[in-house]
């Protein structure tokens, strides 16, 4: 159920509802979410997807050509850049386009539209895969040939947040864990279709680290976040109550397929490199697929992420645990005809 009213931190702290926002990605999971629930607020909202969806005041348009959908973002006082390449399996030169170059297209759009705040979502991949327990934002991001997503989100920071030092615009960036709940594609649809064709493959298994965080609680921190003084140009990190492994989270999709016991898994290096052959194989093929040895390393992490920061300073609080999450996850696969 949406909620109708804008969240309030821990401490009390209340967000104004902005007059109107402009949001790219604004047909994408996390995109829709924001539109609606700033929509059900009140708020102007109008957004930018590679589809148009009139319905939604979502014009097409992509992050390498401004210049088609800048005039629908004029007069929006909040500018939310949620669109990027949300893929393991791309090249330096897509990530370039679109999640580096296409981010100061963004802050261009939002500085002559007259935008008083810019969100940047980044995402904990910037920290790489081999970070300690309880990472915060004193962390580095990482960097190299190896795990070209969350490169490219570090380098899309560097963007935003050399803006916002130099006074162009307020700036904010949010890091998501791992977002899932209904309408979630990437740890929700697509895994259940690899766990029903017997290709859900984990690492060194299954005991790589895995961040949930359902939608809503996720919605909450990032209108806690574009919305709070206190937020203005700093990194926040936006996780659920706790971790867990990737055996156990992705054991849910596995059962949900029919299937029992456990997803297979194989040590790391072995992982990395069928995933490698795979991965070369399918360029060869012109194929697209996310089985590559990036999303491997993903699988593989390490340690936890530390939200007490978003907690200290926005009163950022998850409400929904994993379980309820889960439950209402499956419910909607139920609906939507992917489980039987």
């Amino acid at each position: 159920m949406t909620d109708l009213r804008m969240p309030i931190g821990s401490a009390g702290q209340t967000p104004a509802v902005p007059r109107s926002v402009f949001i790219t990605g604004a047909s994408g999971f996390i995109g829709r979410s924001l539109v609606n629930r700033y929509k059900v607020l009140g708020a102007e909202v109008r957004g930018m997807d590679l589809h148009a969806d009139p319905a939604n005041n979502v014009i097409a348009g992509n992050l390498t050509r401004p210049e088609a959908w800048a005039k629908h973002a004029e007069g929006c006082e909040l500018f939310i850049n949620t669109a990027a390449v949300v893929s393991l399996a791309a090249t330096w030169q897509a990530y370039r386009e679109v999640s580096v170059r296409g981010v100061r297209n963004c802050l261009d759009v939002a500085i002559a539209g007259g935008a008083q705040r810019f969100v940047q979502f980044s995402s904990i991949a910037a920290l790489g895969w081999e970070y300690p327990d309880q990472a915060d934002e004193h962390c580095g991001v990482v960097i190299g040939e190896k795990y070209r997503y969350g490169v490219a989100k570090g380098a899309s920071e560097h963007m935003v947040l050399a803006a916002h030092a130099a006074g162009e615009i307020d700036c904010t960036v949010v890091r998501p864990g791992d977002v899932y709940g209904p309408g979630s594609r990437a740890w929700l649809s697509e895994p259940l279709k690899m766990a029903k064709a017997g290709a859900l493959i984990l690492p060194n298994g299954g005991q790589g680290v895995f961040t949930p965080v359902y939608i809503d609680d996720l919605l909450d921190g990032v209108m806690l976040a574009a919305g709070l003084p206190e937020a203005r140009g700093h990194v926040f990190h936006l996780c659920g109550h706790s971790a867990t492994t990737c055996k156990e989270f992705f054991g849910n999709h596995w059962r949900w397929a029919g299937r029992s016991g456990s997803p297979r898994t194989l040590p790391l290096w072995a992982a990395v490199a069928l995933t490698h052959a795979i991965w070369s194989v399918n360029k060869l093929l012109k194929r697209q697929d996310e089985v590559t040895p990036d999303t491997m390393y993903m699988f593989a992490r390490k340690g936890d992420i530390s939200s007490a920061k978003a907690q200290r300073l926005l009163g950022y609080q998850p409400k929904v645990d994993l379980v309820e999450g889960l439950r209402r996850s499956e419910e909607w696969l139920h609906a939507t005809n992917q489980l039987s």
